[in-house]
């Protein structure tokens, strides 16, 4: 029996999948959670990351406002379906005004680790690199250092320390659209100074698996089970009508996290549904977030839609675990 390593979330976003669902992933009966209007400036709501907090959730959303400015929000919800998103951005505090210069931010995501909730977001400072915070109560939020130089993007750290570092998976990026793309390691003694960089894994060119041939990035904080760490990410395919981004599945080396075990050469979701096809960027499902249950086995997937608006999937560890295999 497969398992999942963590803690127990009884209160987890939950429907059973449909008896005509094709895929290891199943879509919330009523996507999407959040619509483009999520607070009071905003064009669109997606590409946003969710955590279990107190006796509810909380979230860091990325909120692109009516001018198209992007900018980081926090939010909360009972259930992790219904949400409040603040309507000012949040406040980022640090000990060098460098550092808070803003010129973006987009893209995050969220996890608890020694006792605070790390964040990690795409931050403009003279272009696209990884800007990481924490917080206790999501009011207050401390940016440290960058992690590393432009241009980067999908800074996503693994939930605790391996071996006595801190590791973060990225994509190394351009100044633009990137279009290109592959995924590495980096490790850390204090979550400021990153190296030890090594090759993750890269992009498919061949119709062994063409739906990620231009270029993939990490997804949702990686997963621990019993057979090792599960991630979700995203892999992109250049069509005629541009950009196609679907999710893929891995499963990584315990211990050293670049090593792959399997990987799926089927996606495991992809833009099929209106609000997943139709929006500011059409044909797009981005995974950001996933919540878990170790008692049940279940994952619910957050992930932006067409750019536009957020949904949910599910899925359960035994699945999702059982297809990478298989199809890899």
């Amino acid at each position: 029996m497969i398992k999942l390593i963590g803690d127990t979330l009884p209160n987890i976003p939950w429907q059973e999948k449909p008896t005509d669902a094709v895929g290891p992933l199943w879509r919330y009966s009523n996507n999407p959670i959040i619509g483009r209007n999520g607070n009071k400036r905003s064009n669109s709501v997606f590409n946003s990351a969710v955590v279990p907090y107190k006796d509810g959730f909380a979230g860091v959303f990325r909120c692109d406002s009516r001018s198209i400015s992007m900018d980081i929000f926090a939010g909360f919800s009972k259930d992790g379906l219904n949400w409040k998103i603040e309507d000012e951005p949040i406040n980022l505090v640090g000990i060098e005004d460098e550092i808070l210069n803003r010129e973006y931010r987009y893209d995050p995501r969220v996890h608890y680790m020694d006792g605070k909730y790390y964040v990690t977001w795409c931050n403009g400072y003279h272009g696209p690199t990884i800007g990481v915070a924490h917080t206790t109560d999501f009011k207050t939020f401390t940016q440290m250092e960058n992690a590393f130089l432009p241009f980067n993007r999908n800074g996503v750290m693994f939930p605790r320390k391996i071996g006595g570092m801190y590791m973060m998976m990225s994509r190394p990026s351009d100044n633009g659209h990137t279009p290109f793309g592959d995924i590495f390691v980096s490790q850390s003694p204090d979550l400021t100074f990153w190296g030890k960089h090594r090759f993750m894994m890269s992009t498919i060119k061949t119709d062994e698996s063409a739906w990620q041939s231009t270029k993939i990035g990490p997804g949702p904080i990686p997963i621990e089970t019993s057979e090792g760490w599960l991630m979700i990410y995203h892999g992109v395919i250049t069509t005629c009508n541009g950009f196609v981004y679907r999710m893929g599945s891995a499963l990584l080396d315990i211990d050293e996290p670049w090593k792959v075990l399997y990987r799926s050469k089927d996606y495991i979701l992809a833009p099929h549904e209106l609000y997943e096809c139709v929006g500011d960027v059409p044909n797009v499902v981005f995974p950001c977030a996933a919540l878990t249950d170790s008692a049940t086995g279940r994952i619910a997937v957050y992930y932006g839609c067409a750019d536009t608006v957020t949904g949910v999937a599910f899925t359960t560890v035994e699945e999702l675990v059982n297809y990478t295999k298989e199809y890899s």
